[in-house]
């Protein structure tokens, strides 16, 4: 039995609309978006403001929730009733955020290399949970809930949105 990761990111913009990606050290990384695990008894917007500031240096003002990517393993065989999957299995809770000021409050975390990205000419080596994410922040999608799978599968997958709001396909790892 695997217990839940929860865990938060955010689709961070600054002033003029460009996406903040980061890309662990270590060659041939996707990018992904900014983010990490909650603490105990941490709320997922505490924790999304906590871990950005931590892992990029700015400061954020959050939006609003883009909405809820869960990854799971769709080959790993059915947990017992009340019991998670198998590994991995994590619940994202993904935010819209906009920096605060103009230039970061602090130094970021060392192993995270930053960069800012016009949303239309975001980089080919994404995570697909990050691309999706990206996509439904950027058309003002809220309240998403999307089924992912680890390994890249795009293929279809059990999403809901809000009546009159799409939500697209599948999406892969988280990092």
């Amino acid at each position: 039995m695997s217990a839940l990761t929860w865990a938060v990111a955010a689709v961070v913009t600054d002033r003029s609309g460009r996406v903040l990606l980061c890309r662990q050290s270590g060659g041939g990384r996707r990018w992904a978006l900014p983010g990490g695990r909650l603490r105990r008894d941490e709320s997922p917007a505490a924790a999304a403001r906590r871990e950005i500031r931590a892992e990029t240096g700015w400061e954020v003002d959050l939006v609003d929730l883009v909405g809820l990517y869960r990854l799971g393993d769709p080959a790993a065989p059915p947990p017992p009733a009340g019991r998670c999957g198998a590994l991995p299995d994590v619940l994202v809770h993904v935010f819209r955020a906009r920096v605060a000021a103009d230039a970061p409050a602090g130094a970021p975390a060392g192993g995270c290399q930053l960069d800012w990205h016009p949303p239309g000419t975001l980089p080919e080596a994404l995570t697909p949970t990050t691309r999706a994410a990206v996509a439904d922040a950027l058309a003002g999608r809220s309240g998403v809930l999307r089924e992912t799978t680890p390994g890249g599968d795009d293929g279809p997958a059990g999403a809901a949105a809000p009546p009159g709001q799409r939500a697209g396909g599948g999406l892969g790892t988280l990092r």
